[in-house]
């Protein structure tokens, strides 16, 4: 599912000059005027989720918002197939919003829930990967398949998911939330594949009763308070999610990839356009699939802390070279810049991004994680479109060079806070 939420997303790009052409599929050409209204439907569709979606989670569980996810994606590629005029694509961009909304904050829960401690870390960063990797085949298949033949074969992936998620239990933390005990131990066996061998019972038993009181004592079977918000716990967590949000989004690890185009003409660079996407595209994979190695054996802050600062001095670099060097030296030496922003998204790939996921679900307190991880969500939608609106301003009004310090600063900034403060939390339970 999250690689069919990002074929959905990296689909628009490429299709885009199509759509406002003379020979648009859709028959009426959309208005150039139209298209940032158009992508940040996706943003109010999905910042709208992420602020109700922890009232169904609390009420209904995890695996049962889950069912929702595909339904407005499946919807979209149907609107998109039978659009005639703009209007289809502000809903159905809304549409994806909201399937993107419940998407990243299901997911990563029911993951680290259902995970063995010692590839929570893994499954969390493979979950990131298939959503970048979609972003890269949604790209890929507009070259390969026509407008009306792409949503047909698209739309096979979401019924898949969800054929493929009715017979998965829901995760034992939720069951024994809502008081049913024999199926959260019936669920326990199933997700860490125990025996049902008779003389293993007792075994079973323990480790299941273990998990029992860890959730009793956290005090999830209670409604939760706005105490448990306002605490020091609490307070700390939200405190780091919210310096790894804005090193997320302000240190460029997104914006870099949509402006792809302009950076690497202003460093020089005579790659086509399309190619520096696919480019970092290819970049940004080996990183995720760097990660999804790494996470498990090296722990969260071995791989978050280097990573941020390898990426904030190629940044630095890239800042530098702008302002020094003439622009014959750019144009005779492109491979320079080329380089650089190569280090950026790899960096960012390995660290940054593969890891927010994973450390805003290990950071929350159990009891508040579903609606914590809401509120993330709402912040991460909040910092998107401020890197996305700020990052034409400083590039276009102040020079790359200007962006590039800026995006080293937040790097900075959370290679400090996140150094000094973040908790190492590889190979530890997701109650602990």
């Amino acid at each position: 599912m999250a690689l069919t939420h990002g074929i959905s997303l990296g689909w628009f790009s490429p299709t885009l000059p199509t759509l406002i052409s003379d020979n648009s599929p859709i028959g009426e050409p959309i208005d150039i005027s139209e298209v940032k209204w158009i992508g940040a439907a996706f943003g109010i569709g999905s910042l709208c989720c992420n602020m109700v979606l922890c009232v169904p989670v609390s009420y209904f569980g995890i695996k049962k918002c889950m069912y929702f996810v595909p339904l407005p994606n499946i919807i979209n590629w149907i609107l998109i197939y039978f659009a005639s005029k703009s209007v289809y694509f502000y809903v159905c961009r809304v549409l994806l919003g909201f399937s993107g909304g419940t998407l990243v904050v299901c997911f990563p829960v029911f993951i680290a829930e259902v995970s063995d401690n010692s590839i929570r870390g893994t499954l969390g960063s493979f979950f990131v990967m298939t959503l970048c990797g979609g972003i890269t085949v949604g790209f890929v298949l507009v070259y390969c398949l026509s407008y009306h033949v792409l949503p047909c074969v698209v739309i096979v992936l979401p019924i898949i998911y969800l054929c493929l998620l009715i017979p998965l239990p829901e995760p034992p933390q939720d069951l024994l939330k809502r008081g049913h005990e024999e199926k959260a131990e019936r669920s326990f066996c199933f997700y860490k594949n125990l025996s049902k061998d008779p003389g293993k019972e007792g075994e079973i038993k323990a480790e299941f009763a273990k998990l029992r009181n860890t959730v009793l004592a956290s005090g999830l079977t209670e409604k939760f308070t706005r105490a448990d918000f306002f605490n020091k716990v609490s307070g700390k967590a939200f405190g780091l999610i919210a310096v790894l949000l804005l090193s997320n989004q302000m240190s460029g690890s997104f914006a870099i990839f949509n402006y792809a185009s302009t950076i690497f003409e202003q460093l020089g660079s005579r790659m086509e356009p399309d190619l520096c996407g696919i480019f970092l595209g290819v970049v940004q994979i080996s990183g995720l699939i760097s990660a999804v190695f790494l996470v498990d054996r090296v722990g969260r802050r071995l791989l978050l802390i280097p990573s941020l600062a390898a990426m904030g001095l190629a940044e630095l670099g890239v800042g530098l070279l702008k302002s020094f060097a003439s622009q014959d030296f750019l144009d005779r030496n492109g491979w320079i810049g080329l380089t650089l922003m190569g280090i950026v998204a790899y960096t960012a790939s390995v660290g940054i991004v593969a890891l927010t996921f994973v450390i805003i679900v290990e950071l929350l307190p159990v009891k508040i994680r579903a609606s914590g991880i809401s509120i993330s969500m709402c912040g991460l939608s909040c910092s998107v479109f401020i890197a996305l609106m700020t990052y034409p301003v400083l590039i276009n009004d102040y020079g790359l060079h200007a962006a590039m310090y800026v995006s080293a600063s937040f790097c900075l900034l959370g290679l400090v806070v996140l150094g000094m403060f973040l908790p190492e939390t590889r190979g530890m339970s997701i109650t602990q």
